[in-house]
């Protein structure tokens, strides 16, 4: 199917209230919205916006790939309808929402705020004595809208209660209509480096990442009608999101199931990952789907599984995305739930979603992805695509809906975005090699190999290796100077509760599974290993941690 219609996500949503607004869009604990209840909010919430002078003030056409041209909305929450109308609300104004790590300590919270450039902030009363030291730096973030929790904080001076926003007054959309070209911008990790703003067209997000195109088949929804009949005639699903909606893949994950016509479901315990709730919310509101990022969350979720009573049998699919999730916890996934089958995604902010594989009981692996469209492996010069069967190591290479660039930096843009062969591909780093069934083998980001001895060793290869053993609760690789190798590789691990071994026996289990040369040669016992709250690994922390350990 071709494409004929250029979408932005609010019409697409009132297409959608259109022909479903009783069915229930966001469910949280004894909370539920319809998808007409959301539209509704996050329109109160754009004519806000409007009312405050916020919107776009240049067009795309007159900007660079790295320039943007509209008022950002900061989203410094935790998970919840108020991220989701946040953004909806943000689109409808002309406005581009952007993700704030809740995580971020002062400096890091000061720095992307200021990079960024935000006007206006919408965020959790937990979060406003942080946000208060940073905003004497901060002259251009003139509006505050605080969304009340049980804090107790009460609102920053000139902020805005969120439901006094939301709750009442004219549900109209301001005048102004959102264009293809309007900004989402993803602010990046930045685990192994600054956090860099991905600036994205709405429209090609969209097709990408928010339902517009298969992954499987490449097929492309054509109108707005077709959405909507789509979602009219879809069953109404549930899929329960555990990740924090800061994180990409957890926001690619609600807007496909908006457009999809599915119910979203958050866990009504916010702060951390809290797999009792998990457990009865999955008995209570019967998703069919739950996902996950890495074995940070998955190895916790199994458990719970394996000591329930629980009736889990809607359950059919939990859905991996952002980070690596190991065949040892997919294992342990599988067995501990009867006809679970294991999906892992691969995308990156810069790429938008690119490929799957699935894992079901008697076929459990990892690494190996049936790729997506447009997906390529790139020759280590750029200089063109590899080919199935070529057995060189590349780039792993997105094209047709791919980013406009950095915000604010034009040379990242250059070195991301190339144009080979006269198409401008997306490329941010992943070493992967194009096997000859088609199918595409992910070595890891290159930000993160290590070179020892002059081999290149990739830190998530060794990291599921030493993580199959059941001593090992977490681990996370990373490279440490040698005067002998130029890096060696340390493991640096978190045991299980209650479980003793040795860095040797670490080193040898590890041995079984992968060639000498890439084994630790040193093992940094931790209790616990840090990571963002979305479990990706922290790599800058790991380094440190590889330094100093002995």
């Amino acid at each position: 199917m071709s494409e004929t219609t250029q979408f932005t996500v609010p019409a697409a949503a009132d297409a959608i209230a259109a022909v479903i607004g009783d069915r229930e869009f966001i469910v949280q604990g004894d909370r539920r919205l319809t998808y007409a209840q959301v539209v509704e909010r996050s329109n109160r919430l754009a004519r806000f916006l409007h009312d405050q002078g916020l919107g776009c003030h240049t067009e795309r056409s007159q900007l660079g790939g790295h320039e943007v041209g509209q008022d950002l909305l900061g989203i410094y929450a935790h998970n919840g309808p108020e991220y989701v109308e946040g953004m909806l609300g943000a689109w409808r104004a002309r406005v581009a929402p952007f993700n704030v790590n809740y995580r971020y300590v002062k400096s890091e919270l000061q720095y992307l705020l200021a990079d960024s450039g935000a006007t206006v902030l919408l965020y959790h009363s937990a979060f406003a004595p942080r946000l208060a030291e940073v905003l004497p730096d901060l002259p251009q973030l003139r509006v505050l809208i605080q969304i009340a929790d049980d804090s107790g904080n009460e609102l920053l001076p000139g902020a805005v209660d969120y439901d006094s926003i939301v709750a009442q007054g004219p549900a109209d959309p301001p005048p102004v209509t959102p264009s293809p070209d309007d900004l989402y911008v993803l602010y990046t990790g930045g685990t192994t480096g600054m956090p860099k703003g991905v600036l994205w067209r709405a429209h090609d997000i969209f097709m990408a990442s928010f339902g517009g195109r298969s992954l499987y088949t490449g097929e492309l929804v054509s109108t707005y009608d077709e959405i909507a009949q789509r979602c009219a005639e879809s069953p109404g699903t549930s899929l329960l999101i555990l990740p924090p909606l800061m994180h990409g893949a957890a926001q690619w994950a609600v807007f496909t199931a908006m457009n999809t016509g599915q119910t979203v479901v958050f866990s009504a315990v916010t702060s951390h990952l809290d797999v009792d709730d998990v457990i009865a919310t999955i008995e209570r509101e019967k998703p069919l789907a739950v996902t996950v990022v890495g074995d940070a969350m998955a190895r916790p979720l199994a458990e719970a599984f394996e000591r329930t009573s629980a009736d889990l049998s809607s359950l059919a699919v939990v859905a991996n995305g952002g980070a690596q999730l190991t065949p040892t916890a997919k294992q342990r996934l599988i067995d501990a739930k009867e006809n679970l089958m294991v999906v892992d995604g691969v995308g990156s902010s810069e790429t938008g979603a690119q490929m799957t594989h699935m894992s079901a009981p008697g076929a459990v692996s990892t690494g190996k992805f049936n790729a997506g469209p447009d997906t390529y492996v790139a020759a280590e010069d750029l200089s063109a695509m590899l080919s199935p069967g070529h057995d060189g190591i590349g780039w792993l290479a997105q094209r047709g809906y791919v980013p406009l660039g950095y915000k604010g930096d034009a040379t990242k843009t250059a070195a991301t975005f190339p144009v080979i062969d006269g198409v401008r591909y997306s490329v941010p780093g992943d070493r992967a090699r194009h096997l000859a069934d088609g199918s595409i083998e992910l070595l890891g980001r290159d930000s993160v190999t290590i070179n020892s001895g002059g081999e290149k060793i990739f830190a998530e290869e060794v990291e599921s290796a030493v993580a199959s053993h059941p001593a090992v609760a977490d681990v996370v690789v990373a490279g440490r100077p040698s005067e002998r190798w130029g890096q060696e590789v340390v493991a640096v691990v978190a045991l299980a509760d209650g479980a003793q071994i040795s860095a040797e026996e670490l080193i040898e289990h590890a041995s079984q599974v992968i060639a000498r040369y890439k084994l630790p040669k040193a093992v940094v016992f931790r209790p616990v290993i840090e990571r963002s709250p979305a479990g990706k690994a922290d790599y800058r922390w790991a380094r440190e941690q590889a330094i100093s350990g002995g």
